[in-house]
């Protein structure tokens, strides 16, 4: 009788044990997804499995890409299929990092850092302001919620589209949040339309630089701001140290980026198109806390999360395929935490940029 309740009791425990990882667990910081709804954006689930070989076979060799640069956003499209679900589940419903602060949560220190991209662009009651790869809209609502601007976000997913809409509704931000589905080098917006634009770490997954700024360029307002915050490889970095090689491979391989930037080639990009750099710096430099920690601390939840994602997809609730994608999101984690420690790499080199008022500023 005695082993009989012992047995019930260990049941009982590790049923308790799975709905909390699955259900309780589950849901990101913002509470944007669980573990038991996850999926593959808008790639069916018998075809994950393919869709992240090709993906891992066109970004295997991430600077041979620029010879196939017109194929890169279907890539990258791919890429926010298979990811997306992931990470709101293990994130949150904002697709970037930012420096830890003293007494502040992750949650607090990204929201802080996304409404700094709103103030250095002066956004306003009554401006409309562009959001540069909106992904699922956490900064988009962050930063109307602090501005009361009217921000319209454009990402290449529609997967990614329906989410932001969901969310921006459950937020009731709807009036001043709006998602376009586009292409950010080539945006389905009028000249002039917008009164200050920003991108949080989403132009790294352009070909070229100067294609996606000339966009902005077009779209803003004479006059008007525009602030990124840029992938890049430090002074730090050195191109014939192999260590240093393969960390920054692994970064643009996990994380659809078609060759990293260095320091030197945001400032040179921007002037490339007729924009006036206001202030560039590194927001990762100290003082700033280190923004891997969040990473190198949740390695414990990594692989927890992993042996839900594997259980999961056994038991067919999630695609084929999904493990493989959590596993290169866990191994491109440590990449970003070694490029961090060591410094060759930082997630928020900061560009902020003014389009000339008039034609005669414009002038060489």
């Amino acid at each position: 009788m005695e082993s009989l309740a012992l047995l019930f009791t260990g049941g009982a425990l590790l049923a308790a044990a799975l709905y909390w990882f699955v259900c309780i667990l589950g849901p990101a910081e913002q509470k944007g997804k669980r573990a038991a709804d996850l999926s593959a954006g808008s790639i069916s689930a018998e075809k994950v499995q393919d869709n992240y070989n090709q993906y891992w076979s066109f970004f295997r060799r991430p600077k041979e890409t620029v010879g196939v640069a017109d194929k890169v956003p279907d890539f990258v499209d791919t890429f926010y299929n298979l990811v997306t679900d992931i990470y709101e589940w293990g994130w949150g419903q904002s697709f970037h990092f930012s420096p830890s602060l003293r007494g502040k949560s992750h949650a607090e220190a990204t929201c802080l850092h996304e409404v700094a991209a709103a103030d250095l662009i002066g956004a306003k009651p009554g401006h409309s302001v562009l959001d540069v790869g909106c992904g699922v809209g956490g900064p988009m609502r962050a930063i109307a919620a602090h501005s009361r601007a009217k921000v319209v976000g454009i990402t290449i997913n529609d997967y990614q589209v329906k989410r932001a809409r969901d969310h921006n509704r459950k937020a009731g931000l709807d009036a001043l949040c709006e998602v376009v589905q586009g292409n950010f080098l080539e945006m389905p917006f009028p000249d002039g339309a917008y009164d200050g634009a920003y991108s949080i770490e989403a132009t790294c997954h352009a070909p070229r630089l100067e294609e996606v700024y000339g966009e902005i360029f077009r779209v803003l307002k004479p006059g008007a701001l525009y602030v990124s915050y840029e992938w890049v490889t430090t002074e730090k970095f050195a191109a014939n140290d192999a260590e240093h090689v393969e960390i920054i491979e692994g970064i643009e391989r996990g994380d659809a980026l078609p060759g990293l930037r260095s320091v030197g080639d945001i400032g040179a990009a921007a002037r490339a198109v007729g924009f006036e750099i206001v202030a560039e710096r590194d927001l990762a430099a100290p003082p700033a806390g280190p923004w891997w920690s969040r990473l190198k601390f949740g390695r414990i939840a990594y692989w927890r999360n992993h042996i839900v994602v594997s259980v999961l997809a056994a038991v067919g609730v999630a695609p084929k395929g999904t493990v493989d994608v959590h596993e290169m999101l866990c191994k491109t984690a440590e990449y970003l935490t070694k490029g961090g420690e060591k410094g060759i790499f930082s997630p928020m080199h900061m560009i902020l940029c003014r389009k000339p008022a008039t034609e005669k500023e414009t002038a060489p």
